[in-house]
């Protein structure tokens, strides 16, 4: 059985300053959006849209803004409010861990919305460009939980190859959730998405495959996940994390519904 490497949190320090291991996990997600973002410029029917590389460098600025702030309140508001507002200097303590992807997410269409309306560009196109780049994001940020030992698993059979045991939790094996979400929510859907996307498609229909895309996978890992907290709808109990996937996998059939209507661009 493992035994989770409980690695220390701070990957080095210069002087004073501590760099953490969570914040590079972020530093590489983003160096990744604008490596993949300078190939997707590229493909010809993107070229033809007429994005630029200063396009990326702009974008990402917002992006940044739009991930942290989204993410963090998103953190706040739909997992631990309770602990948050009666701890408010903690909502800026980023550093320790602790931000919602379905936060980030509204963050992005927010501060996407901010630069089209500056650029010109029109919300859906820019959603539809970005999406191909933003699942390795997603699984650079829960490598980044992984170390900081956060989102352990639920309990696993102690056969499992991989059940692991997290040392801050107890003694019992887990799923390794964090993996499982790099590696289904993140890794496995930014090949679909890439490998969709290198061809022309209807408009929204990109955003559609990773809203329903996202959604349905996240669904599904988060039965391996110990949830934040559960809800119950006529006696069907979920996570929160698989009730904020609801309406993604809901926006993406509408927005491929809509898609396909229309002709390819």
């Amino acid at each position: 059985m493992l035994i989770h490497p409980m690695p220390d949190p701070i990957a080095f320090s210069i002087g004073p300053l501590a760099v953490r291991w969570y914040g590079l996990m972020y530093l590489l997600a983003f160096a990744q959006f604008i490596a993949l973002g300078r190939v997707r410029i590229k493909q010809p029917h993107i070229a033809a849209a007429g994005w630029k590389n200063t396009d990326l460098d702009d974008m990402l600025f917002y992006g940044v803004l739009g991930v942290v702030i989204g993410g963090r309140l998103g953190e706040v508001l739909f997992y631990n409010p309770a602990f948050y507002f009666s701890h408010p200097l903690e909502i800026f303590a980023v550093w320790k861990g602790g931000m919602s992807f379905h936060g980030g997410f509204l963050g992005v269409m927010v501060a996407m919305a901010i630069w089209g309306r500056k650029t010109g560009h029109e919300l859906m196109n820019i959603m539809d460009f970005i999406a191909p780049m933003v699942p390795l994001g997603y699984a650079a940020g829960r490598i980044g939980n992984f170390i900081n030992a956060e989102l352990p698993g639920r309990i696993a059979d102690a056969s499992l190859p991989w059940a692991m045991i997290w040392p801050n939790v107890d003694n019992l094996p887990r799923h390794p959730s964090p993996i499982y979400q790099a590696l289904i929510d993140g890794v496995l859907l930014f090949i679909i998405l890439w490998l969709y996307a290198r061809k022309p498609r209807p408009r929204l229909a990109v955003s559609g495959v990773f809203a329903l895309g996202y959604g349905c996978a996240r669904f599904f890992t988060e039965y391996f996940r110990i949830p934040d907290y559960e809800v119950s709808f006529a006696g069907v109990t979920i996570s929160a994390g698989q009730m904020l996937s609801l309406p993604m996998i809901v926006l993406g059939i509408v927005l491929l519904i809509v898609a396909y209507r229309k002709p390819v661009r």
